[in-house]
């Protein structure tokens, strides 16, 4: 018997490791503990899954305290409750089209055979054979896009580092994760780490780069313990060095980042990797000509690399067959907040946002009507009901006065206050600015400030106008994303919600 019990992060923090301990006490030899990245149904985590005749048979939730009356089911001595069926059946699965996840929840993270067996390497041994130049040709043709959410083409990107002069390039992997509601870098590396090495190292063959850097938070412990084991066995099998005993080289490295939120903007990234203050360079010029240690470099999102292997193996046609517009391929998008649903679902471009809150993620675990919906990290704008037929398109989502970022949906019922929301923007903004620019750094402090009386019924209509005036400051005379995004979940907020503006500051006005 073999039974499948994930080792991702967030099955881990409910209770996953004393599951798995108690399965291997209660069936010892007679069955073999395979611990596998998340399949992303967070809400059934600790999911346990059973080859059962060739298929994958799910239990879930599972806890420790379970496991008896699981081991009694497994042995044929009756159902258990929380028994699922298929597991590859389940309606939130069945509907997904995996591509950069499709190994995650079903193969040893840290097995190169599992890799193997499941299609890893077979992106990079047909870059090998086919050679940089149309390497980075399909990468074009696939319409890849930055998935870190300014969706530039990775393929331009690349073509630009491949025609800088000089002998010394870098490929730059950014998995500093620090969105809220955003978890699939995470995932992708616990689950299935060898693809993204795999990309990184298509990446360098690609450009003429021989080292890379993966930048992690420090807040991903787990993540960090992988990728890192990752690596050392990418080096022994050949996925690192010369690459599968070709005449290219490509290593790469592990760095730390200390928790800065601003450290997710590339250039903030490269001051952190090169041991100097987190802040945020002006640009340009820009990384693809002068990046790492001045030198031409790739920057790219773990989810943009991630896809690359699949790209390479499959044919730049079939990934941009999937889509719309200009949103090329599939997003894993991650649901959070409060749903009934939360966790991963990767789907091509062009879902409603309706479908992927109320369909797909069930609607509000409180069973409370939605009233907003936040999509692209603690900066993205809020949504409400009325633009759930937006597509998750790029270009649909810009028309909008949104921005799909890393496609993180945090949900919220209508207990939510949104003037109240509008303030957590500018405070985080104030929090996390590198302070090197003024709008983002006095224009986030003047912002609370603003809130805060209009809150408090001071002035309401004068301050209102007063904070618009702001934002638009704030979002076209920044440095950076941070302070340049902040007024979309403030404006969002009091343009689709006044009411919460008003209604607070009539509350705390005074009695005459």
């Amino acid at each position: 018997m073999k039974v499948f019990v994930p080792v991702d992060a967030a099955a881990v923090a409910v209770g996953a490791d004393d599951v798995a301990a108690a399965l291997a006490l209660a069936l010892g030899s007679s069955a073999t503990i395979v611990r596998t990245g998340s399949r992303g149904l967070f809400w059934l985590e600790p999911l346990i899954e059973v080859e059962h005749n060739g298929q994958r048979i799910g239990f879930g939730p599972i806890a420790a305290a379970d496991v008896p009356g699981l081991v009694n089911a497994l042995t044929g001595n009756g159902d258990h409750p929380s028994a699922l069926g298929r597991v590859d059946q389940l309606p939130f699965l069945r509907s997904q089209t995996r591509m950069s996840f499709a190994r995650c929840g079903i193969i040893d993270p840290l097995s190169m055979d599992d890799y193997q067996r499941h299609g890893g390497l077979a992106g990079l041994r047909r870059a090998l054979a086919i050679g940089p130049t149309a390497t980075i040709e399909q990468v074009r043709e696939s319409g890849l896009r930055g998935r870190g959410g300014a969706g530039f083409p990775t393929g331009i990107k690349w073509q630009t580092v491949a025609a800088a002069a000089g002998p010394t390039k870098y490929i730059v992997c950014n998995a500093d994760e620090g969105d809220s509601g955003t978890f699939a870098d995470r995932m992708l590396m616990e689950g299935d780490p060898f693809a993204l090495v795999e990309g990184m190292a298509i990446a360098g063959l690609a450009v003429g780069a021989e080292q890379g850097f993966i930048y992690i938070r420090s807040e991903y412990p787990h993540a960090i313990k992988t990728i890192n084991r990752a690596v050392e066995i990418a080096r022994t099998v050949g996925l690192l060095g010369q690459l599968l005993g070709s005449d290219t080289r490509f290593d790469m490295e592990v760095r730390v980042g200390a928790g800065a939120y601003v450290c997710g903007e590339e250039t903030s990234l490269l001051e952190s990797i090169e041991g100097k203050r987190g802040e945020v360079r002006a640009k340009p010029p820009l990384p693809a000509h002068v990046g790492l240690f001045g030198r031409p470099t790739v920057i790219n999102n773990v989810l943009s690399l991630g896809a690359v292997p699949h790209i390479l193996a499959n044919g730049a046609k079939e990934y941009a067959d999937f889509g719309m517009g200009r949103s090329r391929g599939t997003m894993p998008i991650q649901i959070a907040g409060n749903v009934r649903h939360g966790g991963l679902y990767e789907t091509p471009f062009g879902i409603t946002l309706g479908e992927l809150v109320m369909d797909i993620g069930g609607g509000t675990l409180s069973g409370r009507p939605v009233r907003a919906v936040q999509v692209g990290g603690p900066l993205g704008a809020y949504f409400p009901p009325s633009l759930f037929d937006t597509p998750f398109d790029y270009e649909a989502f810009t028309a909008a006065g949104g921005l799909i970022g890393h496609a993180g949906i945090v949900v919220f019922d209508d207990s939510v206050d949104m003037a109240r929301m509008a303030r957590f923007a500018m405070q985080f903004c104030a929090a996390e600015s590198c302070s090197k620019c003024t709008p983002c750094r006095l224009g986030s402090t003047r912002g609370i400030e603003v809130i805060d009386r209009i809150i408090g019924g001071i002035d309401v209509d004068a301050n209102i106008a007063l904070l618009t005036d702001l934002c638009e400051t704030m979002k076209f005379g920044s440095l950076c994303a941070l302070g340049g995004f902040t007024p979309y979940p403030v404006m969002s907020a009091l343009t689709y919600f006044p009411e919460d503006f008003v209604r607070t500051a009539r509350t705390l006005e005074p009695t005459p």
